[in-house]
């Protein structure tokens, strides 16, 4: 029973690859991103890429082949990506590729392909990495501009860490239409700690990401398989023996076919694969073996110089496995092993010593010629061989060249394991410092360097406490502050305590008059700054402006200046603010520092939020958010800015949309800062609407209902306020008031103008809830917030109408809040109001107050201030003010109701208002709800009976 040893049929798999075809049409749209196929070893998940690749690019797609092996665990960074990019660039051309990108672009993938000249220089770390995302992210996007893009990535259970990271980011960032990721996975090899079932559970959270599994065959199928195999109908006893001993795993099926149906059955599936491997003449296995040793793909000429024949010798000697698809012919005069898991089988029959030498073999000779691997893999190749040689000295001097290598490539997920190897046989390797010219507390230091990079804290602090017990802080102090100021920074990502004491004691180890004394003024400052300690930050500042212009370092003055207007928006003062963030600004353009240009950005946006000035922050914000993509620098400042335009649009009522931007940058994995702050925006929304489920999860997640202690003035008046405002909605007082309290007693932690008198004004509302039950505890809450509010400044229209709400002269705050566009504040003045002429007896005056407020409450679903107002109409004069229709509906909605009235999609929408189909979705439904209508058909005749669209 023997034939081909692949069917040349394609058998089966009809509903899958229709899947497939149905999510690149979807993907047309922009409404699929990426499918992960998952199936078991050998259960055909190549041969379905393989034909759904065929009939994209039948259809005229773009279709660009990733492929992950087994060594990318070892450092291979980008190993799939590489590989596509160095298809388009044999495709294109490097200089056409480069044109797809902003200008010097290229110079970050010129730290994956040699095509794309110098990388460039950038040194910071913190961003390269990042910056490089973009970049992919964008090529693929141009590519996608003019046909559908397909890129393949199989065998992302081997992908390396920067790969997997790369996946995840393209995943949830890939927004334009016709671009689509396939990935393929060995479902049976994802146990328990597989790196990849933390990345395949989040993609499965992301919109637009499809999960397909692909099943065994069925009997009428291996049959099918079988027939094509063998060029005949096979019997049927054979077909039902096969199915039942393959269990329908096509590759199984292939070899049990080519043993034939009477060979005795192996006692493992290994054996099964091997027994086609047995056949082939002796050479042709030890070749095989040699070739096993080498990876999943070996150039012809590697393999000829590890296996000392010549190229017809060594021809002659594949021939036979090449004839039965045990090898196969690739580009570049390469071989591949036709399945992994022949390989692997192969592989697995190598003896202890052969499989030293044969590592050995392929060490030395990718060492006297690198270009017998492709370009940029010769480093780890060397590091993976030397380590499989069991050379102890080559190891370790091989995984600190790769690790190197990993840094000018901003793979830093996988130098921290290359950099564990030189750790780990450093005391087996004598002179290995002169080796490496570099002591271990050097490689200790470049450890926590790259753990820092990619946030890895846990190991980043391993790493400093090792290098800190190493290094006497008397012989060299501004190693050791350098070390300490990292440590830090890793606390503070962790919200620990204890950063400032840090920061002090190396400020206190460098000299003075030194660059490095003023590196460490610098992070100092900004957490002084943070905390509101102001003097001490300013003083700081000072000298350490003084010490960055004395060294000529631009960058650091930079810094310097954007703390300075920290403290300038602390004490209210957001003009000063402005004017020295756009000289750190100016400065980060002449320095071309991505970092410096979005921080300041950001800061910049923060101040025009508190001056009332949400269009332009809006816009800044916009604009910035473009900028920190550009610059790779989306998950750092980026964010921030996405944080701050959320801010902007919760302050102005634009709810939905302030929704939809913390929840896209949620999906970034931001860091824990950062979520924080996204989530008190989310939370400050859901409390306003009586979503108190969600609220006291953020609240319990954010640490509040923990009474986790912060440093940060934020942190502290934020979450305060929301602990406060929750308490109230569900009724309690007493425990708002008890919060009030403890707040109250750290008054010098609210020292922030804009938070502290948004605070006082909400404390106002607690003692006014409080004061009958608890009237001794309301008055001393009272002296206690009139002594905080004595020391806080009144600079600008929002500071202004928050003291007005605190003082109590709410029909001048409501006024205030009309003149800013803050609609719920406004709504809440007004109720405020209405109380007050309530109690004074003018019930006309609180109705007309209440008939103002409702519809401001009722077009942001405010549903607890909607039930206060309407609590209060019914005492003061029966039901709620009567509301003519249009006036429930916002001005956004009264042009979203005029396109749907034309009959226009939710995606014709979007373009033309420029929102996302999703926010469009949401004010159709706010629309349908308010007009009392279930249909957009019934909503366009209300808009016409009830005139809605000609006012």
């Amino acid at each position: 029973m023997r034939g081909r040893s692949v069917s040349p049929v394609f058998v089966g798999r009809e509903e899958e690859l229709a899947a497939l075809s149905e999510s690149l049409d979807e993907a047309r749209k922009g409404t699929v991103t990426a499918v992960l196929l998952g199936g078991e070893a050998g259960v055909g998940k190549t041969r379905l890429v393989q034909r759904f690749a065929e009939q994209c690019q039948a259809g005229g797609a773009h279709v660009l082949f990733g492929g992950c092996v087994e060594l990318s665990t070892e450092g291979l960074a980008y190993a799939p990506f590489t590989a596509a990019l160095r298809q388009l660039v044999r495709e294109q051309g490097p200089a056409a590729v480069a044109g797809l990108l902003p200008d010097g672009a290229e110079r970050d993938l010129a730290r994956l392909l040699p095509e794309f000249g110098e990388p460039s220089g950038d040194g910071e770390t913190d961003t390269g990495r990042a910056r490089l995302f973009e970049q992919f992210l964008t090529l693929l996007e141009r590519l996608a501009d003019t046909r559908p893009t397909v890129l393949l990535i199989e065998d992302i259970h081997w992908a390396d860490r920067s790969s997997r990271d790369l996946i995840a980011f393209l995943s949830r960032n890939l927004h334009a239409p016709q671009v689509l990721i396939v990935m393929t996975y060995r479902s049976d090899e994802l146990h328990r700690q597989h790196p990849l079932r933390p990345v395949l559970a989040e993609l499965g959270r992301v919109n637009g990401v499809h999960r397909l599994d692909l099943p065994r065959l069925s009997r009428d199928e291996v049959a099918q398989q079988m027939a094509g195999i063998l060029g005949e109908v096979p019997e049927y006893g054979n077909a039902m023996k096969v199915y039942e001993r393959s269990e329908g795993i096509p590759l199984f099926v292939e070899a049990l076919v080519e043993c034939g149906v009477d060979c005795a059955f192996p006692d493992s599936m290994q054996d099964l694969i091997l027994s086609s491997v047995e056949r082939l003449p002796e050479e042709t296995q030890r070749l095989l073996r040699v070739a096993a040793a080498g990876g999943t793909r070996v150039s012809h000429r590697l393999l000829a110089v590890v296996s000392g024949l010549s190229d017809v010798e060594l021809e002659t000697a594949l021939r036979p496995a090449i004839a039965r698809n045990i090898l196969q012919i690739a580009d570049n005069r390469a071989y591949v092993f036709r399945h992994s898991l022949i390989r692997e089988a192969v592989h697995d029959e190598l003896l202890p010593g052969e499989h030293q030498r044969l590592h050995a073999r392929f060490a030395e000779e990718i060492s006297k010629d690198r270009g017998l691997v492709p370009p940029g893999r010769a480093a780890v190749e060397l590091a993976h061989h030397w380590y499989g040689a069991r050379n102890d000295t080559w190891a370790l001097i091989s995984a600190w060249e790769a690790a190197r290598k990993s840094f000018k490539a901003f793979a830093y997920t996988e130098a921290v394991p290359l950099l564990e190897r030189v750790l780990m046989l450093w005391d087996r390797v004598p002179d290995a410092e002169r080796l490496i010219d570099a002591d271990h507390t050097a490689v200790l230091e470049r450890a926590s360097e790259a753990a820092n990079a990619v946030g890895d804290v846990d190991k980043g602090v391993k790493f400093i406490k090792a290098a800190l017990s190493q290094l006497d802080e008397t012989e060299e102090p501004a190693r050791v502050a350098q070390l300490i100021v990292r440590r830090a920074a890793f606390k503070n990502a962790k919200g620990q305590l204890g950063v400032i004491d840090d920061l002090r004691h190396a400020l206190r180890l460098v000299p003075r008059d030194t660059l490095d004394r003023a590196q460490v003024v610098t992070t100092l400052s900004r957490h002084l700054m943070l905390r509101g300690e102001i003097a001490e930050a300013s003083e700081l500042i000072a000298e350490g402006l003084r010490l960055a212009r004395e060294h000529g370092d631009r960058c650091l003055e930079s810094d310097l200046l954007m703390n300075l207007g920290l403290g300038h928006s602390l004490n209210g003062e957001n003009e000063s603010t402005i004017v020295v963030n756009e000289q750190a600004l100016e400065i980060g353009y002449q320095e071309g520092s991505g970092r410096l240009i979005t921080r300041a950005i950001g800061n910049n946006v923060d101040a025009l939020i508190d001056m009332g000035r949400h269009e332009e922050a809006l816009d800044l914000a916009r604009d910035g958010w473009k900028l920190s993509k550009k610059y790779g620098r989306l998950r750092g400042s980026g964010l921030f800015i996405k944080n701050n335009w959320a801010e902007a649009l919760e302050s102005i009522g634009r709810w939905d949309e302030a929704i939809e931007i913390v929840d896209g940058a949620l999906s970034h994995g931001p860091a824990l800062r950062t979520r924080y702050a996204l989530l008190r925006i989310r939370a400050d929304i859901a409390l306003a609407r009586g979503e108190l489920q969600l609220v006291e999860g953020i609240l319990s997640e954010v640490g509040v209902l923990k009474d986790r202690p912060e440093e940060f003035v934020q942190d502290i008046t934020n979450n305060a306020r929301l602990h406060i405002g929750w308490h109230l909605t569900r009724g309690e007082p007493a425990a708002a008031l008890s919060v009030a309290e403890r707040v109250l007693a750290q008054n010098q932690q609210l020292s922030k103008a804009m938070l502290g008198w948004r605070l006082l004004s909400l404390l106002r509302t607690v003692c006014d809830a409080a004061e009958t039950t608890e009237p001794e505890r309301t008055a001393r809450v009272r002296e206690l917030a009139a002594e905080v509010a004595a020391e806080l400044s009144v600079i600008g229209p929002v500071v202004e109408a928050y003291r007005l709400s605190y003082r109590g002269d709410f029909d001048a705050a409501a006024a205030a809040w009309e003149r800013l566009n803050r609609p719920h504040n406004h709504s809440k003045s007004l109720l405020r109001a209405a109380n007050v002429a309530a109690r004074a007896g003018d019930r006309e005056g609180a109705a007309a107050r209440l008939k103002v407020a409702l519809p401001l409450a009722q077009a942001l679903r405010a549903t607890p201030l909607i039930e206060e107002i309407e609590v209060l109409s019914r005492r003061v004069g029966g039901a709620a003010p009567a509301q003519e229709p249009s006036e429930l509906l916002t001005p956004r909605e009264l042009e979203v109701l005029r396109l749907v009235t034309q009959g226009r999609t939710n995606r014709d929408i979007a373009g033309e208002l420029f929102i996302s189909a999703k926010t469009v979705s949401v004010h159709v439904s706010n629309i349908l709800a308010k007009l009392g209508v279930t249909s957009r058909g019934e909503a366009a005749a209300a808009a016409h009976r009830l005139s809605l669209l000609s006012r």
